[in-house]
């Protein structure tokens, strides 16, 4: 079985968008001088911890659903669904450490955006026998 290429994009992009914001985690460390193993310190700090928190808490649902829905319903809708999660996560992520008020519209793109693809997965699922 070989892998789509287009879907196999997606998943690198979300992945790439977690470490990036590892990388953020790690910067907001050094810059406002919490050394491991703390997890608190100054909000600069706490809301780039919350932002990797909550990106992987998203992932762990975004990627399953993403696949079931690339090999099961449409691939190109879903692909197009998984870019739109990925601009999400990247708005939420600057908005949040901009000021925790203004995380909500890039929350809702790619919350919304796993809702479709949940939805695709499960219409696929049940569509294929």
């Amino acid at each position: 079985m070989s892998v789509p290429a287009l879907p196999a994009v997606v998943t690198l992009a979300a992945l790439i968008t977690y470490q990036g914001t590892a990388m953020a985690v790690g910067q907001a460390r050094v810059k406002h001088k919490v050394m491991p193993p703390a997890s608190n310190g100054p909000e600069a700090f706490e809301r780039a911890v919350r932002v990797q928190q909550n990106t992987l808490e998203q992932l762990v649902f975004f990627l399953p659903t993403f696949w079931l829905a690339a090999l099961l319903s449409n691939p190109s809708w879903a692909c197009l669904l998984g870019f739109v999660w990925v601009g999400g996560r990247v708005a939420y992520g600057i908005g949040y450490r901009q000021e925790p008020g203004k995380r909500g519209p890039g929350f809702g793109i790619s919350f919304l955006s796993s809702a479709v693809l949940l939805v695709m997965a499960i219409v696929g699922a049940f569509s294929q026998g």
